[in-house]
Parts: C-alpha cells; sequence; structure tokens
C-alpha cells in the first residue's frame, strides 16, 4: 500500500472566503500591536484630514497606517519600500494591512506629514507601561547616543569653503551672462536687432541654484553666531559683568571670535546635524546625539530627546526636566554617564530635591608618561561632595546600575532591530522619530510583560 499525501494544489478555491484572524498565531506581535493601535488616541492624526473638500478617491485609514508603521519600527522594516513589499510577502504585515497594499510613496508622505503626533503617541505608551507595573519612577539612568543622521559628511563643508565656492560661483555667473551678451550681439550683427528676446543659457539657473544655496548656508552660520554671541553676552551680565566658572568664560570668548576664524561647519543635505565622534564606531559621524532616560525597573525608556551638540554636559539639567515631564513625578534618583557631570548645573535650583549621581572622573587629565592627574575641575566643591557620595555603599550600590540600565536598550536598538540611522531630516523631524523609535521599544517590553497585555 503506498503513502498518502496532502493536497498541495495552487489551484485549490476556497469554499468560504478566508479570515485574516487565521494568519497570524494568536501570541503574534502583529495581534498585539493592532489591540494597542485600537487604545491610541490618534485625534492629532485625525484632525489634519478635517480640512479636505472630499474629493478624490479615498485615502487609506490612519489607523492602518500607524499599524504598519509602528509594527514596521518594532521588528526593524522601517523603509516605506520595505514596508510596502512586506504587505505582499510578510503575512504578518499583510495581516495589519488588513490585506491593502498602501505604495511607498503613500507610506512615505503619511510619515513625513504625522511624524510629530506619531512621536507625541510616546506619552501615551508610557503610560500603558506605567497601567501594567512596568514603570515604577525609582532610579532613572539617562544616557546619549550618536545616531547617524540621513546625510553623509562629504557634504558638509566650512564658512570659509562657502565664501570661496560663492566667490567661484560668482565669478561663473559673470562669465556666462558675458558670454550671453557676446552672443546677442554676434546674433544681432548678423540678423539685425529685435528679431526675438534673448534666451538666458540653462546653466545660468543651475548656477544661480547653488549660488543661493550657499547663501543660505552662510546666512544660517551667522545667525548661529549671532545666537551664541547673544546667550554668552546675557550670561556674563547676569553674573555681574564677571565669568561664573572656566566653562562659562570658553563659552564668552567663543562667542566674541571673529566667525571666519571660528570657521564653524554645515551640511547641506541636513544642516541640523553635526560631525560627531560615535565611540561604539571608533570614528566620526554626520549625526545626532540621542538622549534616552531609562526606568531601572523594566528597561522602559521614559525620556526621550535629541540634541545637535555632541558634548553630554550641558545637558543635565534639561534631561531630568524632561524626564519629570514626561513622569509627571520626580524620580528617586538620577544616575548619569560622566559626560553629564557639572558643578553648575549640580548646584542649579532646578534640580533642589532630586537625588543626582554622576561620576565627576570621567575626563581625568594625563601626563606624558600616561598617569592619571587631578585637575582643578576634579577639585571643585560638587566634584569632591559627588566622589565623597559615590564612594558609600549606596552610592556604590545605585551608580553600578546604570550601565546595566540604559546600554543593553541602546544595544536592543542598534543591534537586535538594526536601527543606527535616522529616515528623517532636521532637529525636529529627527526628535519625532527618536520618540517614535523609543515608544516601539516600550511596546516590545509590553508585549513580553508577563501580564495580561491590556484588552
Amino acid at each position: 500500500m503506498s503513502k498518502r499525501f496532502r493536497e498541495c494544489s495552487l489551484d485549490q478555491d476556497y469554499l468560504l472566503p478566508p479570515s485574516l484572524h487565521d494568519w497570524v498565531p494568536e501570541n503574534h506581535l502583529a495581534r498585539f500591536i493592532a489591540e494597542v493601535s485600537e487604545q491610541l488616541d490618534l485625534g492629532q492624526v485625525h484632525a489634519s484630514y478635517q480640512t479636505g473638500d472630499g474629493r478624490g478617491l479615498a485615502a487609506y485609514h490612519p489607523l492602518l497606517m500607524v499599524r504598519l508603521l509602528l509594527y514596521g519600527y518594532c521588528v526593524g522594516r522601517r523603509s516605506s519600500r520595505q514596508i510596502e513589499k512586506a504587505t505582499h510577502e510578510d503575512v504578518a504585515f499583510r495581516y495589519l494591512a488588513a490585506n491593502q497594499h498602501p505604495d511607498h510613496d503613500t507610506i512615505a508622505a503619511f510619515r513625513r506629514r504625522h511624524v510629530e503626533a506619531l512621536g507625541n503617541l510616546f506619552a501615551q505608551v508610557l503610560e500603558l507601561c506605567r497601567a501594567a507595573g512596568l514603570v515604577k519612577v525609582g532610579a532613572i539612568a539617562i544616557d546619549g547616543t550618536k545616531m547617524k543622521a540621513n546625510a553623509s559628511r562629504e557634504q558638509t563643508v566650512r564658512y570659509g569653503q562657502l565664501e570661496d565656492r560663492e566667490e567661484r560661483l560668482q565669478q561663473r555667473v559673470r562669465e556666462i551672462l558675458e558670454e550671453a551678451e557676446r552672443a546677442d550681439a554676434e546674433e544681432d550683427a548678423r540678423y539685425g536687432r529685435g528679431r526675438k528676446e534673448p534666451d538666458l543659457p540653462p546653466e545660468l539657473a543651475t548656477v544661480e541654484g547653488r549660488l543661493q544655496k550657499i547663501r543660505e548656508a552662510k546666512q544660517r552660520l551667522e545667525q548661529e553666531a549671532a545666537e551664541r554671541t547673544r546667550v554668552a553676552e546675557q550670561e556674563r551680565e547676569q553674573a555681574g559683568g564677571h565669568h561664573r566658572n572656566r566653562a562659562s568664560k570658553k563659552r564668552y570668548q567663543r562667542g566674541q571670535q571673529d566667525i571666519r576664524k571660528a570657521d564653524p561647519q554645515i551640511n547641506f543635505t541636513d544642516p541640523d546635524s553635526k560631525i560627531m565622534r560615535d565611540p561604539g564606531l571608533g570614528a566620526y559621524v554626520q549625526g545626532y546625539n540621542a538622549q534616552a532616560g531609562v526606568d531601572a525597573q523594566a528597561q522602559v525608556i521614559v525620556m526621550a530627546e535629541v540634541m545637535a551638540q555632541a558634548a553630554d554636559r550641558s545637558h543635565l539639567i534639561p534631561m531630568i526636566e524632561a524626564v519629570r515631564r514626561e513622569l509627571r513625578a520626580e524620580p528617586e534618583v538620577v544616575l548619569a554617564d560622566a559626560g553629564y557631570f557639572s558643578s553648575e548645573a549640580l548646584e542649579d535650583e532646578r534640580l533642589r530635591g532630586c537625588e543626582v549621581l554622576v561620576s565627576p572622573d570621567g575626563h581625568r587629565a594625563r601626563t606624558a608618561s600616561g598617569n592619571a592627574v587631578v585637575s582643578n575641575f576634579a577639585r571643585q566643591p560638587a566634584a569632591v561632595r559627588m566622589r565623597e557620595k559615590l564612594a558609600t555603599e549606596q552610592g556604590r550600590r545605585l551608580y553600578a546600575l546604570r550601565q546595566a540600565v540604559v546600554e543593553p536598550v541602546f544595544g536592543q536598538i542598534k543591534e537586535a532591530r538594526g536601527i543606527r540611522r535616522f529616515l528623517l531630516r532636521g532637529l525636529r523631524a529627527v526628535r519625532a522619530e527618536w520618540r517614535l523609535i523609543a515608544l516601539t521599544h516600550n511596546l516590545l517590553k509590553l508585549f513580553r510583560h508577563p501580564a495580561p497585555h491590556p484588552a
């Protein structure tokens, strides 16, 4: 007797229409994203459609688009082309798209149009995590990681280079116009004057367009330099005409420096991004400084901000205030990387009532033989007090949590999900995308939590 096999004909028709719910297992992440999406308030997204006139084809439902983006960010498939392809090839994406297939232009346009509204969902997801018991508002660890911008380092130039390019392009414009005038004169001599309106060479429009971009970049750098000067002078005036510390003096000196001597940089593709050193890569990247505050209870991100400055030192107070704003509560203790240490910040009244632990010994100076030496910076009263606090048993125990809390979060985002570069450009859009990345990290935490998922 021969072995029997099950039928596997690709031409087999269904007697009844298949259900979307038969496509994915009960405990699949896609089902969880669908359930959570139903709970989210998408009013800000819906409001943008109220101004339409009702004509044209019906748009894809915002809920469908949000599902696709949330799931795509969760599994590291953020490209609009990848998502479009996945709605045809991936069962989970096809399930969330309700067997519809928005094209990549539609997906990309939806993300650009609603990126701030999507970023604002961060607070709603954080509340879901809090309700599930994943957030305890105890120890909060803050740190930053360098994320590549959607821009190339090759498009970054200095102010002096902009001036050189501007001069060369101005010379080229003059040459083009002179060539056009000679051609017009030759045509007038050959055919007579007034035959037709002279046509300007197409190259002129291209050159003038490049010249305009250079002038806009120069103007932006000059405005930034003027703002730095204003802030430095205001800070000095508030201190009674003196410098409060060495950092304040350096900021004032930089503010007084001539822009040609300072020779700042700007990127043509994403002017808000800066060249920063990424310690993880051991190289310089065109990017942003992405900040995160992580709750020690379950590694839930409770704060997500983005800065265009590479150094963390001036960000301690803004980051702690952002934690308070997102949690609507005072954390018991904030654990910060040594790069955040600032005597000025620790003595600021805004940190009163907040226990902050941050090492003052992250950047010790070294002698020619390589031995560490204690600098004047490390001898400051705030540094001495912090060192004493960290030397206690409780201080050592708490501060040891910092690296174990925040570093794995960056590892999960960059390594597990493969998110190392922003897709959008400009500080405002990048900040919203970072919050979208953070909220999907929290959704994954909520999905894996043993407690029952929110219904």
